[in-house]
């Protein structure tokens, strides 16, 4: 074991020491980078999906209403109701009365508390809501809600079936395009305002004011 080493076999064992030295090192610096135990993280994905929302769906989200309710159908204009109306009024467009049974309207629960409130603060039972539809807009018709005291001998008269005084009036002439509508009351960012949230009678989803639409064909 004492023996002399020669030249070159000094060199070979010098050459396995140093290899030795190099595979220790390594091994030890992964050992001190991941400690033994340790779980891999696993970097997120670039495609990692994002939720948000985009300017549709928020105006969408407030355009939507609650479900409404069928209406009761308090008064229907007659042909011996329309006789009696004023002659300054027999040169207006022919009114063709609707069965009672397809006149209907939906009042969503908070319009009809809004309703409520309108004629308990009016102190007049009667006091609710007028609509009626007009030729114009850029669409070929318009909604007209207005505030209404009284009920006219050609007037559709409505309520919800529980909460009252909660009275919604249509003209005889408007009725045929307004026959199963949805009627709300909606909070929106330009205010609160009642309108009619959807028409059957309404071709697409109208102008984008809200007011102007255009009648299915």
């Amino acid at each position: 074991m004492n023996a002399r080493l020669s030249a070159p076999a000094l060199l070979r064992r010098f050459y396995y020491t140093l290899n030795g030295a190099r595979a220790s090192t390594s091994s030890i610096a992964r050992r001190v980078a991941r400690p033994s135990g340790s779980h891999r993280v696993q970097r997120p994905s670039m495609q990692t999906h994002r939720s948000f929302s985009s300017s549709h769906s928020r105006f969408a989200s407030l355009s939507s209403h609650p479900p409404g309710q069928e209406t009761e159908l308090v008064h229907a204009p007659t042909l011996e109701s329309l006789q009696s109306l004023e002659p300054e009024d027999s040169d207006g467009p022919d009114i063709d009365l609707i069965p009672s049974e397809e006149a209907k309207l939906e009042l969503t629960e908070r319009a009809a508390q809004q309703l409520r409130t309108l004629a308990q603060r009016r102190n007049n039972p009667n006091a609710g809501l007028r609509i009626a539809v007009e030729s114009g807009g850029c669409h070929g018709y318009q909604y007209k809600l207005e505030l209404a005291t009284e009920r006219k001998p050609d007037d559709y008269h409505f309520s919800h079936p529980t909460i009252k005084p909660s009275s919604v009036i249509v003209d005889a002439v408007s009725m045929s395009l307004l026959k199963g509508s949805v009627i709300d009351f909606a909070t929106e960012l330009i205010g609160s305002s009642f309108k009619v949230a959807e028409n059957p009678q309404a071709k697409g989803s109208g102008c984008g004011c809200g007011v102007s639409w255009e009648l299915k064909i």
